[in-house]
């Protein structure tokens, strides 16, 4: 499977993945069915979404991944978290890894809230 076969909200999940190259393993969050509305800083606006199609579609191409990176995804209802994993194994104790980015609904009411509580930022 190509990077051009992927759905957008499966894009969105696998750059973040790729964003931060360290000695880290990197853990990215989200949920099926989440979508928020962005708009960056030059003023153009999109729409994050990531549904079931995006979630089959980041499936899909973990498992066939033909890019050396190697990838571990784990479902819990309609929580996904995929993860770089560094020398392709699975880290003992992954709550000892904090999450890199969360696209999950909890996650946005959680910075909706404190971007209200503490407008000076």
């Amino acid at each position: 499977m190509e990077w051009t076969d992927l759905t957008e909200g499966a894009k969105a999940v696998l750059e973040q993945t790729r964003n931060l190259k360290n000695d880290h393993i990197q853990i990215v969050e989200f949920e099926i069915g989440f979508e928020q509305h962005v708009e960056n800083e030059d003023g153009h606006s999109y729409t994050v979404s990531i549904q079931e199609e995006d979630y089959q579609n980041l499936k899909k191409y973990t498992q066939e991944n033909e890019y050396g990176d190697k990838f571990h995804m784990a479902r819990n209802k309609d929580i996904v978290k995929i993860i770089l994993l560094e020398d392709g194994k699975i880290p003992e104790n992954l709550s000892e890894f904090p999450v890199f980015r969360q696209y999950k609904k909890e996650a946005l009411v959680n910075e909706e809230t404190q971007a209200q509580e503490d407008p000076a930022e």
